[in-house]
């Protein structure tokens, strides 16, 4: 066969049945990605005789005598075709993962296509940006601009890496291949809760090309969690690596090793595995009853009640509930449940892992390679010398890749055999076995006086953290935080993680805040209504203003700083915004209109001791290297970190050589998640670079003989007195003395402040069909300084549509057996373009306290005003309150059915 990529002729022989992109791959095109496999996120879209197709469903032969353009022809870095000139100033894409799939289906649009992009992109997902940025570029809409020297911040540059994301050359994790690389799979558990009796691996390694096959016996027999926080002892050590008993369907039982992916999952299918089947419980309040069958028993230390399932309990109080209520004219009561949410990143999780002079090197998708080197240390007794962790760039993460769960045996296999092994999840193994979002049920009781004036808060939190413990205790103590928004002297929170016989929960975007910001706001709708007062006039009775102690849990002294009322503006914003707004109900009969608000509060960091170290240095190229540990995976990081850098040293961003998440190459970096890659890794940058300015500075005063308060810099050297010093002079009379313009600086999550968010809805929805439609959508957020407000424009819309997807249409549906019964996208309906609506962004003009150049990471807490801003905005439609996510059209028409509140026609 015959085939022509990219205006090259290759004379190769697919394998049978090989599909159109793994061949591309093997050929080197790693632009070409995998997020499905199913057709169904076009992240994978090559032209085929200039016609786009998804390559992952169509078979490689079809290729043959045909000419094959992936985005790599399309254009390369310094000539770049228009559509990817387009994606690069717009900026359309934040993590780059879908951005080839996106351009090659858009470079192709005609005038009438452009015209109709929710029918146009509806083979395209992208999970980071909301869709609005896509559409910019497509339309040729730049929103990026150039930083003058010492003036980055506050200006929209572009990513350092825009134009390698824009051709493919950007390599993510598995972009690569190396000599003689093996490929492991797993083999999963099919029974939610069972004891493994006997493995036979007799038939799988016969199979050719099989080399190992890996169980429980064959692992190191240590306890460890997969949960990435600087302190371990936050969760509990109850997983293995591989164990005898499997307490959720899709829990690893084997990893066979091959040499092609196809034989290993040949060799999965061969284990032969003799389970003893143990009774299962799925709903943790069911696992709280007597006589619940126990996950892991009295043996476990870390379990605080083991007959009951029951891994942490909270107990807090301030002041007397009981008091409160008895003083309240109106009391509220309700139950409010948020079910499991995928990260739905759309690069699966992988690790690469392989051997170099005796070192252990593990290529990897994470959040935190700094941590994910700790615990593959600890696991395989590793001195920190013999093994390094790195990540390339990262497709996606939202708190996902805040865990250790494909780097463990990608490392086992290459310490073993002495070769390379690449680990690479499928969309399915996504769906079935890493961390979604803890359900919680959260019953919340409030109480207020006639005037609004709330008198008590009690909330019960019932949260699911599946059959391990990995982020349960941590995104509890998080969820306590819902009530620190509002004054009230009298608060009651008891709050419950319970094992299940189903997936663990883990880290998402809100992170433990999103399930009780949905129940509170919901809960404060309800009373607002109950008082017959406005929603937003409630709230702003009773906000915490500056001045105010920030009471979530407990009395005591904290080290949050809180001195801006962020959050008053942020609801001031949303009405004036909803209130010029006039918007349209669609065409047709029945619709009915209602408009609703949220408001939430998030600290800027973890109350946690998280650490970021940078390092700058002057090149003799007259170039900065920025050294950092933090990932980029579509959070902006980098292009802050560039900028503060930049802005520092008096110099624009194209002078800053940025490396980054290289546990070899950079300082230690807990990770990038709760905001604490701008807020904890932004401080170290910051001192770092002003360090090496203070440095230049200092020598160029010595070096002139003019005294140091006369010097200043600037982008081309040292103004001393009435002479100027270049750089490149300075660097020589430096290095002549042996002095290097380097530093090194750490910064530490203490003190930490606050950013608020108010989000508005204004919907239309339909009773008979159940379908909602957005007609109006805006969010304020407290920014404080803004370093680039195209970023935080596309962070706040990206987390409002991932939002609307929790909401509305996004169902991870585990069965009666405990298996999850939609793990694609096409059936756990990820939101489309045509799902998604522009949101209004509006920044409060603020400055924070503690931030780096007195700026707030927003990329996290966005998410959590979106659901109860949408139910409320339904209630007030409907006349019907809705407690359950998500808000599926069956499940609107079913209640808007079974209730005689609703009447015809718009509503006021």
């Amino acid at each position: 066969m015959t085939y022509h990529v990219n205006g090259e002729r290759f004379a190769e022989e697919p394998a049978p049945g090989q599909c159109l992109r793994t061949f591309l791959r093997a050929l080197g095109h790693y632009g070409v990605k995998k997020g499905c496999d199913a057709g169904d996120c076009g992240a994978c879209t090559v032209w085929l005789d200039g016609d786009p197709v998804h390559s992952c469903i169509t078979p490689a032969f079809r290729a043959d005598g045909h000419e094959v353009t992936t985005v790599e022809g399309l254009g390369a870095p310094g000539r770049l075709h228009p559509v990817q000139r387009r994606f690069r100033d717009a900026p359309g894409f934040q993590c780059g993962f879908c951005t080839a799939g996106m351009i090659m289906t858009s470079a192709t649009f005609s005038e009438a296509q452009k015209a109709d992009l929710p029918r146009a992109l509806k083979g395209n997902l992208c999970r980071c940006t909301g869709y609005r940025a896509i559409e910019d570029a497509v339309h040729g809409v730049a929103g990026v601009a150039e930083a003058a020297p010492g003036k980055a911040v506050g200006t929209s540059v572009g990513a350092p890496a825009a134009d390698e994301v824009v051709t493919g050359r950007a390599e993510f994790t598995m972009d690569t291949h190396l000599d003689g690389m093996l490929h492991l799979k797993v083999l999963h558990s099919p029974h939610a809760h069972a004891r493994i009796v006997s493995v036979d691996k007799t038939a799988a390694l016969a199979v050719p090309g099989v080399h190992r096959v890996y169980t429980w016996e064959d692992v190191p027999r240590r306890r460890f969690t997969t949960a990435i926080h600087t302190d371990h002892l936050v969760d509990p050590d109850d997983t293995y690596v591989l164990d005898r008993t499997v307490r959720f369907a899709g829990q690893r039982v084997a990893a066979v090793l091959a040499d092609s992916v196809g034989a290993a999952e040949e060799g999965c299918r061969q284990v032969a595995v003799e389970y003893e089947v143990l009774p299962a419980v799925l709903d943790p309040e069911e696992a709280r009853a007597d006589g619940a069958p126990q996950l892991h028993g009295a043996h476990d230390p870390f379990v605080r009640d083991p007959i009951r399932n029951t891994l942490v309990e909270i107990h807090s109080h301030l002041g007397d509930v009981e008091a409160g209520f008895a003083e309240a004219e109106v009391i509220h009561e309700g139950t409010y449940f948020s079910p499991r949410v995928q990260h739905a990143h759309l690069e699966t999780h992988g690790s690469i892992a392989w051997m170099d002079e005796g070192r252990l090197h593990v290529r990897t998708s994470s959040q935190s390679p700094s941590i994910a080197k700790v615990k593959l240390a600890y696991l395989f007794a590793l001195r920190p010398d013999q093994l390094r962790v790195f990540c390339t760039r990262v497709g996606g993460g939202f708190g996902g890749k805040q865990e250790v769960i494909s780097e463990d045996l990608a490392a086992l296999a290459t310490l073993d055999t002495g070769r390379p092994v690449s680990f690479e999840y499928t969309r399915e193994e996504e769906f079935t076995t890493a961390s979604p979002r803890h359900p919680m049920t959260l019953t919340v009781k409030l109480g207020a006086k006639a005037d609004g004036t709330l008198t008590a808060m009690q909330i019960r939190n019932v949260s699911n953290t599946g059959a391990y413990g990995n982020h349960a205790g941590e995104t509890l103590f998080a969820g306590g935080a819902a009530v620190m928004i509002y004054r009230c002297p009298n608060k009651k929170y008891d709050a419950y993680s319970v094992y299940t016989n189903t997936v663990p929960s883990g880290a998402l975007r809100g992170y433990g805040m999103t399930q009780p910001a949905y129940a509170v706001e919901s809960a404060m709708d309800e009373l607002a209504r109950a008082l017959h007062l406005d929603p937003l006039a409630l709230r702003r009775r009773n906000i915490v203003r500056p001045g105010d102690p920030l009471l979530a849990m407990e009395e005591g002294p904290d080290d949050v700083v809180f001195t801006e009322d962020g959050l008053g503006a942020c609801l001031d914003l949303v009405d004036e915004a909803m209130a010029r707004t006039a918007d349209t109900p669609p065409p047709g009969p029945g619709w009915l209109v209602g408009a609703g608000v949220a408001a939430s509060l998030h600290e800027t960091a973890p109350p946690t001791e998280h650490l970021s170290e940078a390092w700058v240095t002057l090149g003799d190229d007259l170039v900065y290297e920025l050294a950092v540990g933090t990932v980029e995976f579509g959070e902006g990081t980098s292009t802050a970190h560039v900028q503060l850098a930049a802005q520092q040293l008096g110099t624009t961003p194209a002078r800053i050589r940025l490396v980054q998440s290289d546990t070899d190459r950079t300082g230690f970096d807990t990770g990038a998640f709760a905001s604490a890659g701008l807020f904890v890794a932004g401080n170290a940058v910051l001192r770092a670079a002003g360090a090496v300015r203070d440095r230049i500075l200092e020598f160029a005063a010595a070096h002139t003989g003019v005294h140091l308060v006369l010097c200043s810099m600037d982008d081309e050297g040292v103004v001393c007195g009435d002479r100027r010093v270049s750089l490149a002079e300075l660097v020589a009379a430096a290095r002549a003395r042996g002095i290097r313009f380097s530093a090194a600086r750490k910064a530490y999550g203490s003190p930490r402040s606050v950013t608020s968010n108010a989000q508005g809805f204004r919907i239309a929805v339909h009773p008979v069909t159940g379908e909602i439609r957005v007609l109006h959508s805006v969010q304020a957020t407290d920014a404080a300084v803004v370093i680039n407000p195209a970023q935080v424009r596309g962070q706040v819309e990206g987390g409002v549509a991932q939002g609307i997807g929790f909401v509305l249409t996004e169902h991870h549906h585990v069965d009666a057996d405990g298996v999850m019964a939609n793990p694609d996208f096409r059936n756990y309906r990820l939101p489309t373009y045509a799902d998604i609506p522009r949101t209004e962004v509006l920044l409060v003009d603020s400055a924070d306290s503690v931030g780096p150049l007195r700026s707030k990471g927003i990329a996290e807490c966005c998410i959590n005003p979106v659901a109860p801003a949408l139910a409320n905005a339904l209630h007030d439609a409907t006349g019907v309150r809705f407690r359950d996510l998500p808000l599926t059209p069956e499940r609107i028409y079913r209640q808007i059915g079974a209730s005689a509140a609703v009447t015809t026609g718009p509503r006021t």
